[in-house]
């Protein structure tokens, strides 16, 4: 009998620990939500080309979809990956392929490609990596896939196979 009324004496505390906890949770919970959250469209940056003429993605997409690989030479997987994403840009014409160089300058991206062997076109320099934070990309390669709309349809972090491409670019552009 003795027991009843400490127990009682512990609910309320109990009660206040649980909605602190549960209001806790659900505040953490919606701000890592809004500080993830990545961007649905076409980011509004300015890069360069290799030449130093200003080039937007928007402009360079075209009405088309569009794939944005986020590359830099100094990057085990962004080297091996180039061959698979040159492929594709060369089988897929309805699709642009833009290849955004992180924080590199035009002579070391120019080096990379000329000794890689790859032939793409699309080539951009991002020398501060804006892209990169509007994207929310935080590690290379980083590859973005927008529809025609210019929406965000996915992102894949790494190294991309060319499964895992095809894969992305029927989410894209589907082939009949």
């Amino acid at each position: 009998r003795c027991r009843r009324p400490a127990m009682a004496a512990m609910r309320r505390p109990l009660a206040i620990s649980a909605a602190s906890g549960a209001l806790a949770w659900g505040v953490m919970s919606a701000g890592l939500g809004l500080a993830y959250d990545k961007p649905t469209a076409l980011p509004a940056v300015t890069l360069r080309t290799l030449d130093g003429t200003p080039a937007s993605l928007a402009a360079l997409a075209g009405g088309k979809p569009m794939v944005v690989n986020l590359w830099a030479s100094w990057c085990p997987p962004c080297r091996r990956e180039m061959p698979v994403l040159a492929a594709a840009q060369q089988a897929r014409a309805d699709i642009v392929f833009v290849y955004a160089n992180q924080r590199e300058d035009a002579a070391a991206a120019s080096v990379f490609l000329d000794r890689s062997g790859v032939t793409l076109r699309n080539v951009v320099l991002d020398s501060e990596a804006v892209l990169g934070k509007a994207a929310g990309s935080s590690a290379l390669p980083t590859t973005l896939f927008y529809d025609a709309q210019g929406r965000l349809a996915d992102t894949h972090l790494g190294e991309l196979s060319d499964a895992s491409l095809a894969s992305q670019l029927q989410k894209i552009a589907p082939l009949p």
